[in-house]
Parts: structure tokens; sequence; C-alpha cells
């Protein structure tokens, strides 16, 4: 079965980073969360779900919105990837923390692609979960020169557990 991204963004960045990894997974189906509906979330059993962080760790608005479409039972049956962006200058308290919120949903399915924090310099994140970020996080404001090889490591972990 295909594997569904879904993204939700403001500035832009999460779309591109969408289809940068729709690209490598070999042309998943990207959906912008502002127009998906919770139909085409089901139509999947992979997913990867890439989310900005708002301001000081919040959901980004239009994942807020069609999160709360979805309860933990759509996850259940689901493989999940997360991708988070966040800046980890000017919030470093709260870096990455627009999927810790997702995280919160879908941990009730198989979440995959957890990552290193290595190689960061924040001070605190909720999507930090055993010393690993929940999933794959990206700092386009001070780190985009890090972007492409974060996501083919990430991509070359994860790639083999989506389907």
């Amino acid at each position: 079965m295909a594997i569904g991204i879904f993204y939700g963004t403001d500035s832009g960045n999460s779309e591109t980073i969408s289809n940068k990894i729709s690209g490598k997974l070999g042309g998943a189906k990207v959906f912008d969360v502002a127009k998906a509906s919770k139909a085409d979330f089901d139509g999947f059993s992979s997913v990867v779900l890439v989310a900005p962080t708002a301001g000081a760790g919040d959901l980004q608005s239009d994942w807020e919105e069609f999160l709360g479409t979805l309860d933990n039972a759509d996850f259940a049956n689901k493989t999940i990837a997360l991708v988070g962006l966040g800046d980890q200058d000017t919030y470093s308290e709260t870096f990455a923390e627009g999927i810790f919120h997702i995280y919160e949903k879908a941990k009730a399915g198989k979440v995959v692609g957890f990552t290193s924090t290595d190689g960061y310099n924040f001070e605190a994140s909720r999507s930090v979960e055993g010393g690993k970020f929940v999933g794959l996080v990206l700092d386009e404001d001070n780190q985009d020169d890090l972007t492409d090889s974060r996501i083919d490591a990430w991509i070359s972990e994860v790639k083999g557990q989506l389907s």
C-alpha cells in the first residue's frame, strides 16, 4: 500500500520537506492537512506526519484542526513516522514541540523513526522521549544546511518500516 504524507504549514517549509521525503520514498502521496479529510488519512496504513512548531511549542493551526478530527483509534493499526520543524535558537526551551502534540495520539499506533538529539543545541523539548526525538527534527532557520543529510539518514532507517 502507498504511504501518505500529511503536512501543515504557514511558511511553506513543511510542504517543501514533505515533497522531498515523498521523492525519496518513491512517490508517497502528499496531503496538506488544511485540505485533507479523515477519509484521506484512513486510506493509508503507513503515514508520515510533518508539522512545524508554532510559537513557543504549539501545534500549527491547520494541524490542530485536522488532529481534532482524529482520535487515538485512527492511529491504532498504522505505522507512523513523524517529522517536526522548529527553531532551536529562538525557541530553545520548546524546540520542535509541534510533533509532541501529534505523538500523543500517534503513539496508539507503531511510531518509527526516533532520532538522536546530537548536533542540536536546545534547552528542552517535550518531543524528546528516552533521550531521542520522537521523529526526524529539522531546523530550517538555523541548520538548513543539514536538512538533506538528516532526511537521507532518516529515510534509510524508516523506509523499510513504512509500506
